[in-house]
């Protein structure tokens, strides 16, 4: 038995459907409505004892429907299919652009089809221009990852790297999504890189499921949360800042190897060593400081951050 939600609007569509089609089998019925033969003449007992106020002769609903076919006797009123309200096309409208905005999710010409059909049976009732659906990366991306991750396929990615200020192909065999500090993550196996990344998902700018599994090496381990996502180790550059005191959060949200006060005529700086896996980093947050981060060392790092500065200020007083 199919629940009364799903039943009702059925047994609503059945009399104009049979109306329409004298005579059809009842296997092909069954098969338009979705249900089995068997629950089928269930729904025409139902409709069978169903009609006008009175429960009379003449206003019932009467149908044939022995030897396997389907015909309406009577109608009681029923011959005009449903029409959707103004509120239930839009409901439909909604969830078909908000389908139409997941990448990979489903078939885009089944979706504006459907979506067609739907505004064409309101009648005008939800104009073109009413609804835009506009989905975030993670609202986009997730459903992808998610699925990405059910059925083991491996992903290619085009991902921002902040960091380098660049943006990259990559292809992926995804191992878990996880939440941290407020963001959304995809721990994967990068191929180019040959080795466990993390992706920000809202750095994720297109993801595409591949026509192949996932195949990350067998003997890997899923990182330690506990401490952060961002997990220092000796290969990293190892960096010296000093900090002003409206930077000094820098050395609680990082993992800092040394910390130590500057003994100077300016309490609060903070001197840090830290380790890097993207030096760029380095570079962007100084340079965004306005002097309030200086890079000692390595030496080559701190110069790349006074040539940048240069440029910079030489381009702004060329304008």
């Amino acid at each position: 038995m199919t629940a009364p939600e799903q039943r009702v609007p059925r047994l609503l569509a059945m009399v104009p459907y049979f109306l329409a089609r004298p005579g059809v089998s009842t296997a092909q019925a069954a098969a338009d409505f979705g249900i089995s033969e068997k629950q089928l003449i269930k729904d025409l007992d139902l409709l069978w004892v169903c009609g006008l106020p009175g429960h009379g002769p003449g206003d019932l609903i009467d149908l044939s429907y022995e030897g396997g076919t389907v015909s309406i006797i009577f109608d009681a009123g029923m011959s005009r299919p449903l029409r959707l309200t103004g509120e239930e096309a839009l409901v439909l409208v909604v969830a078909l652009r908000t389908l139409a905005e997941i990448p990979g999710m489903a078939s885009s010409d089944a979706v504006q089809r459907a979506l067609a059909k739907v505004e064409a049976a309101a009648g005008g009732a939800v104009a073109d221009s009413t609804v835009t659906i506009e989905l975030d990366a993670i609202q986009r991306l997730q459903p992808v990852l998610q699925r990405s991750l059910a059925e083991r396929r491996a992903l290619a990615l085009r991902y921002y790297t902040a960091a380098r200020n660049e943006t990259t192909e990559r292809m992926v065999d995804p191992l878990r999504m996880f939440d941290a500090d407020g963001r959304s993550y995809l721990e994967a196996w990068c191929r180019s890189a040959e080795g466990v990344r993390v992706f920000r998902v809202d750095r994720i700018e297109d993801v595409q499921i591949l026509d192949e599994p996932a195949a990350p090496p067998a003997d890997l381990e899923l990182r330690d949360l506990a401490e952060g996502v961002f997990r220092p180790a000796a290969e990293h550059l190892l960096v010296e800042l000093e900090l002003s005191p409206a930077y000094a959060w820098v050395a609680d949200y990082y993992p800092v190897e040394t910390a130590q006060e500057v003994d100077d005529h300016a309490p609060g700086r903070l001197r840090i060593g830290l380790r890097v896996s993207e030096p760029a980093w380095v570079q962007a947050l100084a340079l965004g400081s306005g002097g309030e981060v200086r890079v000692l060392s390595p030496g080559w790092l701190a110069d790349a951050v006074r040539t940048d500065a240069a440029s910079a200020l030489a381009a702004y007083d060329g304008k």
